[in-house]
Protein backbone atom coordinates (compact mmCIF):
# COMPACT_ATOMS: atom_id res chain seq x y z
CA UNK A 1 0.00 0.00 0.00
CA UNK A 2 1.48 3.23 -0.73
CA UNK A 3 0.21 6.59 1.05
CA UNK A 4 0.83 10.32 -0.35
CA UNK A 5 0.12 12.89 1.59
CA UNK A 6 -1.68 15.78 -0.40
CA UNK A 7 -2.20 18.30 2.17
CA UNK A 8 -0.94 19.37 5.82
CA UNK A 9 -2.54 23.06 6.31
CA UNK A 10 -3.46 23.58 10.15
CA UNK A 11 -5.45 20.88 11.35
CA UNK A 12 -6.34 19.46 7.81
CA UNK A 13 -4.57 16.29 5.88
CA UNK A 14 -5.71 14.62 2.76
CA UNK A 15 -4.09 11.50 1.43
CA UNK A 16 -3.83 9.70 -1.59
CA UNK A 17 -4.01 5.67 -0.98
CA UNK A 18 -2.77 3.03 -3.63
CA UNK A 19 -4.05 -0.26 -2.58
CA UNK A 20 -2.52 -3.03 -5.68
CA UNK A 21 -4.99 -4.92 -7.27
CA UNK A 22 -2.94 -8.32 -6.20
CA UNK A 23 -3.88 -7.06 -2.44
CA UNK A 24 -7.87 -7.69 -3.23
CA UNK A 25 -7.62 -10.44 -5.74
CA UNK A 26 -5.79 -11.98 -3.22
CA UNK A 27 -8.73 -11.58 -0.44
CA UNK A 28 -11.47 -12.47 -3.19
CA UNK A 29 -10.08 -15.51 -3.79
CA UNK A 30 -9.51 -16.35 -0.20
CA UNK A 31 -12.65 -16.12 0.51
CA UNK A 32 -14.05 -17.82 -2.65
CA UNK A 33 -12.41 -20.67 -1.17
CA UNK A 34 -13.45 -20.57 2.14
CA UNK A 35 -17.35 -20.51 1.23
CA UNK A 36 -16.88 -22.59 -1.68
CA UNK A 37 -17.49 -25.89 0.40
CA UNK A 38 -20.47 -24.09 2.18
CA UNK A 39 -22.21 -23.16 -1.67
CA UNK A 40 -25.16 -25.27 -2.53
CA UNK A 41 -26.06 -25.84 -6.15
CA UNK A 42 -28.15 -28.46 -8.10
CA UNK A 43 -26.25 -30.91 -9.74
CA UNK A 44 -22.67 -30.94 -7.57
CA UNK A 45 -23.05 -32.85 -4.30
CA UNK A 46 -22.77 -30.27 -0.53
CA UNK A 47 -18.80 -28.95 -0.89
CA UNK A 48 -18.23 -29.86 -4.84
CA UNK A 49 -19.44 -26.67 -6.16
CA UNK A 50 -16.27 -25.66 -8.39
CA UNK A 51 -14.76 -22.19 -7.47
CA UNK A 52 -15.07 -20.43 -10.89
CA UNK A 53 -18.81 -21.44 -10.12
CA UNK A 54 -19.10 -19.95 -6.98
CA UNK A 55 -17.16 -17.04 -8.68
CA UNK A 56 -19.19 -16.86 -11.60
CA UNK A 57 -22.21 -16.64 -9.08
CA UNK A 58 -21.70 -14.44 -5.99
CA UNK A 59 -18.19 -12.44 -7.50
CA UNK A 60 -19.27 -9.15 -7.71
CA UNK A 61 -20.84 -9.20 -3.73
CA UNK A 62 -17.26 -11.14 -2.49
CA UNK A 63 -15.40 -8.62 -3.93
CA UNK A 64 -17.40 -5.56 -2.85
CA UNK A 65 -17.05 -6.88 0.55
CA UNK A 66 -13.19 -7.71 0.41
CA UNK A 67 -13.23 -4.33 -1.06
CA UNK A 68 -15.24 -2.68 1.37
CA UNK A 69 -12.51 -4.42 4.40
CA UNK A 70 -8.87 -3.65 2.63
CA UNK A 71 -10.14 -0.09 2.65
CA UNK A 72 -11.41 -0.19 6.48
CA UNK A 73 -7.77 -1.68 7.19
CA UNK A 74 -6.16 0.98 4.99
CA UNK A 75 -7.53 3.64 6.70
CA UNK A 76 -6.48 2.26 10.00
CA UNK A 77 -3.01 1.48 8.50
CA UNK A 78 -3.20 5.31 7.82
CA UNK A 79 -3.99 6.67 11.23
CA UNK A 80 -1.61 4.53 12.92
CA UNK A 81 1.73 4.82 10.62
CA UNK A 82 0.84 8.62 10.45
CA UNK A 83 -0.08 8.81 13.89
CA UNK A 84 -3.06 11.06 13.40
CA UNK A 85 -6.17 11.49 15.76
CA UNK A 86 -8.89 12.49 13.53
CA UNK A 87 -11.38 14.87 14.83
CA UNK A 88 -14.40 13.21 12.58
CA UNK A 89 -14.56 9.88 10.26
CA UNK A 90 -12.37 10.55 7.45
CA UNK A 91 -13.87 11.58 4.01
CA UNK A 92 -13.22 8.22 1.79
CA UNK A 93 -13.37 8.30 -1.91
CA UNK A 94 -12.79 5.80 -4.24
CA UNK A 95 -11.33 7.48 -7.57
CA UNK A 96 -13.83 7.27 -10.80
CA UNK A 97 -13.19 4.52 -13.47
CA UNK A 98 -12.28 2.33 -10.67
CA UNK A 99 -12.68 -1.75 -11.94
CA UNK A 100 -11.59 -4.98 -10.92
CA UNK A 101 -8.32 -5.98 -11.25
CA UNK A 102 -6.96 -2.39 -11.41
CA UNK A 103 -5.62 -1.22 -8.29
CA UNK A 104 -7.73 1.33 -5.72
CA UNK A 105 -7.10 4.83 -5.19
CA UNK A 106 -8.43 6.65 -2.21
CA UNK A 107 -8.68 10.26 -1.78
CA UNK A 108 -8.71 10.72 2.25
CA UNK A 109 -9.31 14.23 3.49
CA UNK A 110 -9.85 14.92 7.20
CA UNK A 111 -9.11 16.63 10.23
CA UNK A 112 -7.27 16.04 13.47
CA UNK A 113 -7.35 17.20 16.67
CA UNK A 114 -5.04 20.32 17.77
CA UNK A 115 -2.39 19.59 20.54
CA UNK A 116 -2.84 20.82 23.53
CA UNK A 117 -0.83 21.77 26.10
CA UNK A 118 -1.11 19.79 29.41
CA UNK A 119 -3.70 21.95 31.19
CA UNK A 120 -3.06 23.22 34.50
CA UNK A 121 -5.92 22.42 36.97
CA UNK A 122 -4.11 24.06 39.82
CA UNK A 123 -5.82 27.61 41.26
CA UNK A 124 -9.46 26.90 40.60
CA UNK A 125 -11.26 28.61 42.32
CA UNK A 126 -14.69 28.44 42.50
CA UNK A 127 -18.03 29.51 45.15
CA UNK A 128 -20.25 27.10 46.14
CA UNK A 129 -23.36 28.77 46.59
CA UNK A 130 -25.68 26.91 49.14
CA UNK A 131 -29.78 26.93 49.92
CA UNK A 132 -30.75 25.35 53.25
CA UNK A 133 -34.02 24.40 53.35
CA UNK A 134 -36.29 25.98 55.26
CA UNK A 135 -39.73 24.63 57.17
CA UNK A 136 -41.54 26.78 55.76
CA UNK A 137 -40.92 25.76 51.68
CA UNK A 138 -41.46 22.33 53.11
CA UNK A 139 -44.98 23.50 54.73
CA UNK A 140 -45.87 24.86 51.45
CA UNK A 141 -44.82 21.96 49.45
CA UNK A 142 -46.97 19.66 51.60
CA UNK A 143 -50.11 22.44 51.92
CA UNK A 144 -49.88 22.26 47.75
CA UNK A 145 -50.09 18.28 47.75
CA UNK A 146 -53.09 18.82 50.45
CA UNK A 147 -55.07 20.94 47.47
CA UNK A 148 -54.30 18.36 44.94
CA UNK A 149 -55.89 16.20 46.75
CA UNK A 150 -59.14 17.97 47.11
CA UNK A 151 -62.01 16.18 48.74
CA UNK A 152 -65.34 16.68 48.76
CA UNK A 153 -68.35 16.29 50.83
CA UNK A 154 -72.45 15.76 50.55
CA UNK A 155 -74.30 19.11 50.63
CA UNK A 156 -78.25 19.67 50.25
CA UNK A 157 -79.12 22.36 47.91
CA UNK A 158 -78.41 23.80 44.33
CA UNK A 159 -74.69 23.16 43.05
CA UNK A 160 -72.15 26.17 43.00
CA UNK A 161 -69.22 27.13 41.28
CA UNK A 162 -66.35 24.92 42.64
CA UNK A 163 -68.73 22.01 43.78
CA UNK A 164 -68.99 18.51 42.05
CA UNK A 165 -71.75 17.11 40.55
CA UNK A 166 -72.35 13.57 40.04
CA UNK A 167 -74.16 12.99 37.40
CA UNK A 168 -75.58 10.91 33.99
CA UNK A 169 -75.38 12.14 30.57
CA UNK A 170 -76.25 11.47 27.48
CA UNK A 171 -74.70 13.66 24.48
CA UNK A 172 -77.24 14.26 21.27
CA UNK A 173 -76.51 15.58 17.67
CA UNK A 174 -79.61 16.21 15.96
CA UNK A 175 -81.78 14.99 18.34
CA UNK A 176 -79.54 10.85 17.76
CA UNK A 177 -77.22 10.17 20.81
CA UNK A 178 -73.18 10.00 19.02
CA UNK A 179 -70.63 7.73 20.31
CA UNK A 180 -68.64 8.56 23.16
CA UNK A 181 -70.93 11.25 24.67
CA UNK A 182 -72.43 9.42 27.53
CA UNK A 183 -71.20 8.66 31.11
CA UNK A 184 -72.89 7.54 34.33
CA UNK A 185 -72.29 8.43 37.73
CA UNK A 186 -69.70 11.03 36.20
CA UNK A 187 -67.85 13.46 38.68
CA UNK A 188 -67.83 17.01 37.66
CA UNK A 189 -66.13 19.70 38.90
CA UNK A 190 -68.12 23.31 38.02
CA UNK A 191 -65.57 25.82 36.90
CA UNK A 192 -62.34 22.89 36.31
CA UNK A 193 -62.69 23.85 32.91
CA UNK A 194 -62.11 19.63 32.34
CA UNK A 195 -64.96 19.87 29.50
CA UNK A 196 -66.15 21.60 26.60
CA UNK A 197 -67.00 25.37 26.71
CA UNK A 198 -70.29 25.95 28.20
CA UNK A 199 -71.38 22.38 30.13
CA UNK A 200 -70.07 22.80 33.27
CA UNK A 201 -71.36 26.38 33.59
CA UNK A 202 -74.93 25.17 33.30
CA UNK A 203 -74.89 22.83 35.73
CA UNK A 204 -74.92 25.56 38.57
CA UNK A 205 -78.21 25.69 40.47
CA UNK A 206 -78.64 21.80 39.61
CA UNK A 207 -80.10 19.82 42.52
CA UNK A 208 -79.54 16.00 43.61
CA UNK A 209 -82.56 13.86 41.55
CA UNK A 210 -82.93 17.15 39.11
CA UNK A 211 -82.97 16.71 35.78
CA UNK A 212 -82.07 18.92 33.14
CA UNK A 213 -81.37 19.73 29.04
CA UNK A 214 -78.46 21.92 28.45
CA UNK A 215 -76.81 22.86 25.02
CA UNK A 216 -73.47 22.80 23.57
CA UNK A 217 -71.37 23.53 20.84
CA UNK A 218 -68.12 21.59 20.24
CA UNK A 219 -64.81 23.50 19.30
CA UNK A 220 -63.96 24.46 15.99
CA UNK A 221 -61.15 22.40 16.23
CA UNK A 222 -62.37 19.45 18.25
CA UNK A 223 -60.92 16.39 17.87
CA UNK A 224 -63.85 14.15 16.36
CA UNK A 225 -64.24 15.74 13.09
CA UNK A 226 -68.17 15.01 13.04
CA UNK A 227 -68.38 17.20 16.79
CA UNK A 228 -66.40 20.24 15.68
CA UNK A 229 -68.25 23.19 15.49
CA UNK A 230 -71.74 21.42 15.88
CA UNK A 231 -74.51 22.12 18.67
CA UNK A 232 -75.36 19.44 20.66
CA UNK A 233 -77.72 19.07 23.60
CA UNK A 234 -76.54 16.68 27.07
CA UNK A 235 -79.48 15.19 28.86
CA UNK A 236 -78.03 15.27 32.70
CA UNK A 237 -79.47 13.48 35.45
CA UNK A 238 -78.17 14.92 38.68
CA UNK A 239 -77.36 12.17 41.36
CA UNK A 240 -75.30 13.98 44.37
CA UNK A 241 -73.87 17.21 44.96
CA UNK A 242 -70.68 17.78 46.78
CA UNK A 243 -68.79 20.22 48.12
CA UNK A 244 -64.86 20.95 48.92
CA UNK A 245 -63.69 20.18 51.97
CA UNK A 246 -60.75 21.21 53.75
CA UNK A 247 -58.01 18.48 53.67
CA UNK A 248 -56.65 17.66 56.92
CA UNK A 249 -52.66 17.77 56.98
CA UNK A 250 -51.94 14.71 59.29
CA UNK A 251 -50.85 11.32 59.72
CA UNK A 252 -54.27 10.29 58.68
CA UNK A 253 -53.29 12.30 55.11
CA UNK A 254 -50.16 10.96 55.04
CA UNK A 255 -51.35 7.33 55.06
CA UNK A 256 -53.63 7.70 52.13
CA UNK A 257 -50.56 8.73 50.11
CA UNK A 258 -48.95 5.60 50.84
CA UNK A 259 -46.66 6.64 53.52
CA UNK A 260 -46.78 6.00 57.47
CA UNK A 261 -47.05 9.41 58.95
CA UNK A 262 -46.84 13.12 58.26
CA UNK A 263 -43.31 13.50 59.83
CA UNK A 264 -42.18 10.86 56.89
CA UNK A 265 -43.97 13.11 54.26
CA UNK A 266 -42.24 16.40 55.24
CA UNK A 267 -38.72 14.15 55.91
CA UNK A 268 -39.22 13.09 51.72
CA UNK A 269 -40.03 16.59 50.34
CA UNK A 270 -36.91 17.89 52.12
CA UNK A 271 -35.40 16.18 50.88
CA UNK A 272 -36.41 16.89 47.43
CA UNK A 273 -35.71 20.30 47.88
CA UNK A 274 -32.29 19.51 48.92
CA UNK A 275 -31.58 17.57 45.75
CA UNK A 276 -33.23 20.03 43.76
CA UNK A 277 -31.50 22.93 45.53
CA UNK A 278 -28.09 20.59 44.94
CA UNK A 279 -28.49 20.53 41.40
CA UNK A 280 -28.60 24.26 40.96
CA UNK A 281 -25.68 24.65 43.07
CA UNK A 282 -23.70 22.60 40.93
CA UNK A 283 -24.89 24.18 37.94
CA UNK A 284 -23.76 27.15 39.24
CA UNK A 285 -19.90 25.91 40.17
CA UNK A 286 -19.86 24.12 36.86
CA UNK A 287 -20.69 26.95 34.76
CA UNK A 288 -17.69 29.13 37.20
CA UNK A 289 -15.30 26.06 36.64
CA UNK A 290 -16.07 25.98 32.20
CA UNK A 291 -15.81 29.88 32.37
CA UNK A 292 -12.42 29.70 33.57
CA UNK A 293 -11.44 26.82 31.77
CA UNK A 294 -12.37 28.72 28.72
CA UNK A 295 -10.92 32.04 29.76
CA UNK A 296 -7.75 30.37 29.89
CA UNK A 297 -7.19 28.51 26.55
CA UNK A 298 -7.04 29.01 23.26
CA UNK A 299 -6.25 26.78 20.60
CA UNK A 300 -7.78 26.33 16.63
CA UNK A 301 -10.53 23.74 16.54
CA UNK A 302 -11.68 21.54 13.88
CA UNK A 303 -14.01 23.40 11.32
CA UNK A 304 -16.03 20.15 10.53
CA UNK A 305 -16.59 19.06 14.27
CA UNK A 306 -17.90 23.09 15.09
CA UNK A 307 -19.96 22.86 12.21
CA UNK A 308 -21.54 19.55 13.43
CA UNK A 309 -22.30 20.84 16.31
CA UNK A 310 -23.49 24.01 15.00
CA UNK A 311 -26.10 22.05 12.89
CA UNK A 312 -27.07 20.40 16.18
CA UNK A 313 -27.90 24.13 17.48
CA UNK A 314 -29.33 25.30 14.46
CA UNK A 315 -31.74 22.30 13.99
CA UNK A 316 -33.22 22.55 17.41
CA UNK A 317 -33.41 26.56 17.33
CA UNK A 318 -35.23 25.71 13.79
CA UNK A 319 -37.55 23.35 15.67
CA UNK A 320 -37.96 25.77 18.72
CA UNK A 321 -38.70 28.51 15.85
CA UNK A 322 -41.50 26.97 14.16
CA UNK A 323 -43.44 26.47 17.62
CA UNK A 324 -44.05 29.95 18.22
CA UNK A 325 -47.00 31.86 17.70
CA UNK A 326 -45.33 34.30 14.95
CA UNK A 327 -42.72 31.54 13.37
CA UNK A 328 -41.29 33.73 10.45
CA UNK A 329 -40.46 36.13 13.07
CA UNK A 330 -39.32 33.90 15.18
CA UNK A 331 -36.75 32.63 12.66
CA UNK A 332 -35.86 35.95 11.33
CA UNK A 333 -34.68 36.48 15.06
CA UNK A 334 -32.42 33.51 14.97
CA UNK A 335 -31.14 34.38 11.50
CA UNK A 336 -30.01 37.53 13.02
CA UNK A 337 -27.58 36.09 15.51
CA UNK A 338 -26.47 33.23 13.58
CA UNK A 339 -22.92 33.85 13.97
CA UNK A 340 -23.17 34.21 17.97
CA UNK A 341 -24.69 30.33 18.22
CA UNK A 342 -21.56 29.71 15.62
CA UNK A 343 -19.54 30.72 18.46
CA UNK A 344 -21.20 28.97 21.03
CA UNK A 345 -20.47 25.93 19.04
CA UNK A 346 -16.69 26.54 18.43
CA UNK A 347 -16.62 27.21 22.64
CA UNK A 348 -18.90 24.16 22.94
CA UNK A 349 -16.01 22.05 20.90
CA UNK A 350 -12.89 23.39 22.24
CA UNK A 351 -14.53 23.07 25.59
CA UNK A 352 -14.60 19.25 25.08
CA UNK A 353 -11.42 19.28 23.61
CA UNK A 354 -10.06 20.44 26.92
CA UNK A 355 -12.28 17.99 29.33
CA UNK A 356 -11.44 15.11 27.19
CA UNK A 357 -7.83 16.28 27.81
CA UNK A 358 -7.88 16.88 31.44
CA UNK A 359 -9.29 13.63 31.37
CA UNK A 360 -7.00 11.54 29.49
CA UNK A 361 -4.20 13.07 31.64
CA UNK A 362 -5.82 12.22 35.11
CA UNK A 363 -6.84 8.92 34.81
CA UNK A 364 -11.03 9.70 34.51
CA UNK A 365 -12.58 7.31 32.84
CA UNK A 366 -16.41 5.67 31.95
CA UNK A 367 -16.47 1.96 32.97
CA UNK A 368 -17.77 -0.79 30.85
CA UNK A 369 -20.26 -1.50 33.38
CA UNK A 370 -21.12 2.85 33.34
CA UNK A 371 -21.13 2.27 29.34
CA UNK A 372 -23.39 -0.44 29.46
CA UNK A 373 -26.14 1.06 31.48
CA UNK A 374 -26.04 3.93 28.96
CA UNK A 375 -26.73 2.11 25.87
CA UNK A 376 -29.17 0.09 27.56
CA UNK A 377 -30.74 3.44 28.38
CA UNK A 378 -30.78 4.52 24.99
CA UNK A 379 -31.70 1.13 23.41
CA UNK A 380 -35.54 2.08 25.00
CA UNK A 381 -36.50 4.48 22.74
CA UNK A 382 -36.25 1.99 20.32
CA UNK A 383 -38.88 -0.71 19.42
CA UNK A 384 -38.17 -4.02 21.65
CA UNK A 385 -37.55 -6.50 18.07
CA UNK A 386 -35.01 -3.09 17.01
CA UNK A 387 -32.99 -2.73 20.01
CA UNK A 388 -30.36 -5.97 19.43
CA UNK A 389 -30.25 -3.97 16.35
CA UNK A 390 -28.98 -0.78 18.17
CA UNK A 391 -26.49 -2.79 20.22
CA UNK A 392 -24.71 -4.36 17.49
CA UNK A 393 -24.57 -0.29 15.77
CA UNK A 394 -23.21 0.79 18.51
CA UNK A 395 -20.64 -1.92 18.73
CA UNK A 396 -19.61 -1.52 15.77
CA UNK A 397 -19.50 2.32 15.03
CA UNK A 398 -17.18 4.37 17.59
CA UNK A 399 -18.43 7.67 16.98
CA UNK A 400 -21.93 6.85 18.03
CA UNK A 401 -20.65 4.94 21.51
CA UNK A 402 -18.80 7.99 22.07
CA UNK A 403 -21.63 10.09 21.54
CA UNK A 404 -22.95 7.86 24.21
CA UNK A 405 -20.25 7.68 26.31
CA UNK A 406 -19.77 12.20 26.42
CA UNK A 407 -22.45 13.83 28.58
CA UNK A 408 -21.40 11.23 31.47
CA UNK A 409 -17.68 11.66 30.63
CA UNK A 410 -17.49 15.06 30.73
CA UNK A 411 -20.02 15.00 34.41
CA UNK A 412 -17.14 13.00 35.57
CA UNK A 413 -14.34 15.18 34.13
CA UNK A 414 -16.37 17.87 36.36
CA UNK A 415 -16.73 16.55 39.38
CA UNK A 416 -12.75 15.62 39.05
CA UNK A 417 -11.94 19.34 38.74
CA UNK A 418 -14.41 20.52 41.19
CA UNK A 419 -12.70 18.28 43.67
CA UNK A 420 -9.59 19.76 42.83
CA UNK A 421 -10.51 23.49 43.27
CA UNK A 422 -10.56 26.01 46.05
CA UNK A 423 -13.81 25.52 47.07
CA UNK A 424 -15.58 28.67 49.11
CA UNK A 425 -18.89 28.06 50.51
CA UNK A 426 -22.07 31.26 50.16
CA UNK A 427 -25.01 30.61 52.07
CA UNK A 428 -28.41 32.37 49.76
CA UNK A 429 -31.60 31.99 49.47
CA UNK A 430 -32.88 29.98 46.02
CA UNK A 431 -33.86 33.49 44.18
CA UNK A 432 -30.40 34.17 44.61
CA UNK A 433 -28.97 31.17 43.50
CA UNK A 434 -31.30 30.80 40.61
CA UNK A 435 -30.52 34.94 39.58
CA UNK A 436 -26.61 34.06 39.96
CA UNK A 437 -27.41 31.11 37.47
CA UNK A 438 -29.24 33.87 35.08
CA UNK A 439 -26.74 36.12 35.73
CA UNK A 440 -24.06 33.62 34.54
CA UNK A 441 -26.58 33.16 31.55
CA UNK A 442 -25.93 36.37 30.32
CA UNK A 443 -22.98 37.54 31.18
CA UNK A 444 -20.48 35.30 31.54
CA UNK A 445 -19.36 34.58 28.14
CA UNK A 446 -20.23 37.36 26.15
CA UNK A 447 -17.65 36.43 23.51
CA UNK A 448 -19.46 33.23 22.88
CA UNK A 449 -23.39 34.05 23.44
CA UNK A 450 -25.77 36.67 23.10
CA UNK A 451 -26.72 38.69 25.99
CA UNK A 452 -30.08 37.69 25.66
CA UNK A 453 -32.10 34.92 24.08
CA UNK A 454 -35.37 35.04 23.19
CA UNK A 455 -38.15 32.07 24.65
CA UNK A 456 -37.63 30.32 20.85
CA UNK A 457 -33.79 30.45 20.68
CA UNK A 458 -32.98 29.61 23.99
CA UNK A 459 -34.36 26.45 24.26
CA UNK A 460 -32.62 25.26 21.56
CA UNK A 461 -29.35 26.10 22.03
CA UNK A 462 -27.94 23.95 25.42
CA UNK A 463 -25.47 26.41 26.61
CA UNK A 464 -22.50 27.38 25.44
CA UNK A 465 -20.63 26.43 29.01
CA UNK A 466 -22.26 22.47 28.78
CA UNK A 467 -19.60 21.37 26.83
CA UNK A 468 -21.27 18.19 25.30
CA UNK A 469 -18.99 15.84 23.21
CA UNK A 470 -15.89 16.16 25.53
CA UNK A 471 -14.77 12.13 25.34
CA UNK A 472 -12.06 10.52 25.32
CA UNK A 473 -13.55 8.38 22.62
CA UNK A 474 -13.71 10.86 20.01
CA UNK A 475 -9.85 11.47 20.31
CA UNK A 476 -9.05 7.81 19.79
CA UNK A 477 -12.14 5.86 18.19
CA UNK A 478 -13.54 8.56 15.39
CA UNK A 479 -10.76 6.42 12.73
CA UNK A 480 -12.92 4.49 11.35
CA UNK A 481 -14.99 5.00 8.18
CA UNK A 482 -18.73 5.59 9.34
CA UNK A 483 -20.63 2.05 9.29
CA UNK A 484 -24.30 1.89 7.54
CA UNK A 485 -26.92 2.37 10.82
CA UNK A 486 -29.11 -0.53 11.56
CA UNK A 487 -33.00 0.13 10.30
CA UNK A 488 -33.94 0.50 13.85
CA UNK A 489 -37.16 2.70 14.03
CA UNK A 490 -37.97 4.87 17.07
CA UNK A 491 -40.68 3.67 18.78
CA UNK A 492 -43.98 4.90 17.44
CA UNK A 493 -45.16 8.14 19.02
CA UNK A 494 -47.45 6.99 21.88
CA UNK A 495 -51.09 7.06 20.38
CA UNK A 496 -53.77 9.88 21.78
CA UNK A 497 -56.04 7.93 24.59
CA UNK A 498 -58.33 10.19 25.29
CA UNK A 499 -60.00 9.39 21.83
CA UNK A 500 -61.85 6.70 24.23
CA UNK A 501 -62.94 9.30 26.63
CA UNK A 502 -66.15 11.23 26.98
CA UNK A 503 -66.07 13.26 23.69
CA UNK A 504 -66.85 16.34 25.76
CA UNK A 505 -63.97 16.72 27.17
CA UNK A 506 -61.71 19.55 26.87
CA UNK A 507 -59.25 18.88 23.90
CA UNK A 508 -55.73 18.91 25.50
CA UNK A 509 -53.71 22.12 24.44
CA UNK A 510 -50.01 22.24 23.34
CA UNK A 511 -47.11 22.42 25.43
CA UNK A 512 -45.44 26.15 25.05
CA UNK A 513 -41.83 25.79 23.67
CA UNK A 514 -39.45 25.02 26.58
CA UNK A 515 -37.49 28.03 27.86
CA UNK A 516 -33.45 28.25 27.77
CA UNK A 517 -33.25 28.18 31.12
CA UNK A 518 -35.01 24.65 30.99
CA UNK A 519 -31.91 23.76 29.03
CA UNK A 520 -30.02 20.29 30.32
CA UNK A 521 -27.14 21.86 32.83
CA UNK A 522 -27.11 18.46 34.99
Amino acid sequence: MQIVETTNEGLKRAYTVTIPATTITERVEGEIKKIAPQVRMPGFRPGKVPANLVRKMHGDAIHQDMLNNVIREAMDKLVADKALRPAMNPDVSLGEGYEQGKDAELTVALEILPEIAAPSIEGLKLEKLTVPVAEDAVTEQVERIASQQKRYEAKDGAAEDGDQVICDFTGKLDGEPFEGGAAEKQPIVIGSGQLIPGFEEQLVGIKAGEERVITVTFPEDYQAAHLAGKETTFDIVAHEIKAPADTAIDDEFAKQLGLESLEQLQGLIKGQLEQETAGLTRTAMKRQLLDQLAAGHDFDVPPSMVEAEFNQIWQQLVQEASHEEDAEAAMAEIEAEKDDYRKIAERRVRLGLLLSEIGQANGVEVTQQEMSMLVSQAAQQYRPEDRQRFFEYVQQDPMMAAQLRAPLYEDKVVDFLIEKSDVTEREVTREELQAAIEADEDGASEEAKPAKKPAAKKAAAKKADEAEGADEGEAKEAKKPAAKKPAAKKAAAKKDEDGEEAAAKKPAKKAPAKKAAEAKED
